[in-house]
């Protein structure tokens, strides 16, 4: 009898074990997107902006954020970041591309990306400002999606944390 419940037992093992690995499959990656990661760009509609022009501590932490949100998203490995350097006039020519109609699609695609990627800082004052990240699909200009955050402080601290939530929490969330 024990020997009967034991090579039960164990046919039953083998029987599961053969179908868990009948059924499991490694988990296919998705390719990385190409991506043009645009520099973020200051919308200041703040009254010292209108007073004083440009500051030069904000126009750092624009390459701050853009150069982090470039590093964020090749480590996620899901996006490959593509460069920018051979369309640096075209980028120009187009001034604001938060304005430029979906130019950045064009120049985008011209540089192999799947899809672009902008970025602006909206400064209402010192202490209120959004942060907005937009995504166009490179071939057909189609808007893929947007995110924003607004965050409190005119500060590295503060610009770095809206970046990194929206990247953790909107942008790489599965």
């Amino acid at each position: 009898m024990d020997r009967a419940r034991t090579a039960f037992r164990s046919k039953t093992i083998a029987t599961t074990l053969a179908l868990c690995v009948g059924l499991w499959q490694p988990a296919v990656a998705e390719p990385a997107v190409q991506a043009a990661v645009f520099d973020f760009e200051l919308i200041d509609t703040s009254l010292e902006g209108e007073m004083a022009g440009t500051r030069a501590d904000e126009q750092r932490r624009l390459k701050m954020i853009s150069d982090e949100l470039r590093r964020q998203l090749g480590e996620s490995g899901r996006y490959v970041v593509v460069d920018q350097r051979p369309a640096a006039d075209a980028i120009a020519q187009a001034g604001y591309l938060y304005g430029c109609n979906g130019c950045e699609a064009d120049i985008a695609r011209a540089l192999g990306a799947e899809v672009a990627i902008i970025g602006t800082v909206q400064k209402v004052s010192n202490l209120i400002l959004n942060i907005n990240i937009y995504l166009r699909d490179a071939n057909s200009g189609d808007p893929l999606g947007g995110m924003s955050v607004d965050i409190r402080g005119n500060t590295d601290k503060s610009w770095f944390r809206g970046l990194s939530y929206l990247v953790r929490n909107r942008l790489l969330k599965k």
